[in-house]
């Protein structure tokens, strides 16, 4: 190998994720999974124990010899059967067309039902949005055939993106598909209700595949806001070019379980599908027959209950915790469990994202710098690195109250008055 060349090998450097990257640095520093000397504002997970009001935790399971078989590519036949039913009972109720079980795919995780996607894409130009789910960006840099196009969302709208904003983008640029978490990850916006509706008409009408990434519907924090899907606003589930992503992770609050899916046409499941077999061969048999209770709808509604009440306490501690410490959220997030608060108006060091990070693991807390959001697949803007977000951080209130408030605690004895 050449003195200075980047390879490893035949192998090249592969960044981690923005989450990775901060656990690894906390780690360097003696920071360990459920250390309680530590505060983790950095986690993409949400806290795993019981809940008030929520169904029972799952402690053990019962095996039986079949489950110690492969299972298929696409997931277990019961399991995308009750994938399709949860659908249909939520989103899909008094409409003609239904999902079924050749409507669901399922995957060992949500960055696993994302990438065999992607790997299914053909030579299009895919949109994506700044800022957004810091795993995208290798996500959409390791597969040729697609050009991933960055469109940047304006923090002075909050961030939102309307049907005619879609519009112009999709034939503009000339997509054929478009990537977004939604809720969004990590700002909060929420598209939902006509504006979501809006989407997938402008998707039917142009032709353009929507990957929606919805891993964080059941964390929605409006009045009267409960889970939502843009699986609602499908007329046709076998014509309309709508992928929706989605599993116990967030939602369910069972994130080792590593149990996700995928719901489409067929056609597009088929070929998600495909690249399942070459990619990882399916999902664990066990965990996908444990799966099936979950989804019974009486028990998704208590979980989404018990959720709410615990998080909706969570967020507004966060958010106000955050203002009083001079950080400048703009809105409370309207989804999922991060607060996405601006530094600008902090002294330096404590205005750059990347400082405030390294200078809060020596208060043993953890968060995710704002830069690691701008995603750059391939890298092919050119200049500093996550530049436009270099003055954000993302704030986690997945952890339990304890945790949330020994980190707040922590950070506001760092910074500096104003």
């Amino acid at each position: 190998m050449i003195e200075g060349d980047p390879r490893i090998g035949a192998f090249r450097p592969v960044p981690r994720t923005g989450v990775i990257y901060v656990t690894t640095e906390a780690a360097a520093r003696g920071y360990r999974s459920g250390d309680p000397s530590w505060a983790n504002l950095g986690q993409g997970s949400p806290e795993v124990g019981p809940l008030e009001g929520a169904p029972e935790r799952i402690t053990s399971l019962a095996l039986d010899v079949s489950q110690h078989r492969y299972a298929p590519v696409g997931g277990t036949w019961e399991l995308r059967e009750a994938v399709a039913e949860y659908y249909n009972q939520f989103f899909r109720r008094g409409k003609g067309s239904r999902y079924s079980a050749e409507n669901v795919c399922i995957s060992g995780g949500g960055r696993l039902a994302l990438t065999r996607a992607v790997a299914a894409l053909g030579s299009i130009n895919l949109g994506h949005f700044l800022p957004d789910y810091t795993a995208y960006e290798e996500l959409l840099s390791i597969f040729r055939l697609f050009s991933p196009i960055a469109i940047l969302l304006d923090r002075e709208r909050g961030y939102r993106f309307d049907a005619d904003d879609l519009r112009r983008e999709i034939v503009g640029r000339g997509l054929g598909a478009v990537l977004r978490s939604n809720p969004c990850n990590p700002t909060g916006e929420h598209l939902r209700g006509d504006a979501l509706a809006g989407w997938v008409g402008v998707a039917r009408e142009t032709d353009c595949t929507l990957l929606m990434d919805e891993f964080y519907s059941h964390y929605a924090w409006s009045d009267g806001a409960g889970p939502t899907s843009a699986a609602a606003y499908v007329e046709d589930v076998d014509r309309d070019p709508v992928v929706i992503v989605d599993g116990l992770t967030k939602n369910w609050r069972y994130p080792g379980w590593r149990v996700c899916w995928t719901v489409a046409p067929k056609k597009m499941i088929e070929a998600v599908t495909s690249a399942g077999s070459f990619l990882d061969g399916g999902a664990a048999a066990p965990m996908q027959h444990a799966t099936i209770p979950l989804l019974e709808p009486g028990r998704v509604r208590q979980e989404v209950a018990a959720i709410r009440k615990a998080f909706l306490l969570k967020r507004q501690r966060v958010v106000d915790a955050a203002r009083e410490m001079g950080l400048v959220v703009d809105a409370p997030p309207e989804g999922t469990f991060y607060a996405w608060a601006s530094l600008e108006k902090l002294p330096p060091p404590f205005d750059d994202g990347m400082t405030f990070f390294r200078r809060a693991l020596e208060w043993r807390v953890i968060c995710v710098p704002g830069e690691f959001f701008d995603v750059n697949p391939g890298k092919r803007r050119p200049g500093h690195r996550g530049q436009r977000f270099s003055q954000f951080v993302r704030l986690s209130f997945g952890p339990a109250l304890e945790e949330v408030e020994l980190a707040l605690k922590r950070l506001k004895a760092m910074i500096p008055s104003l």
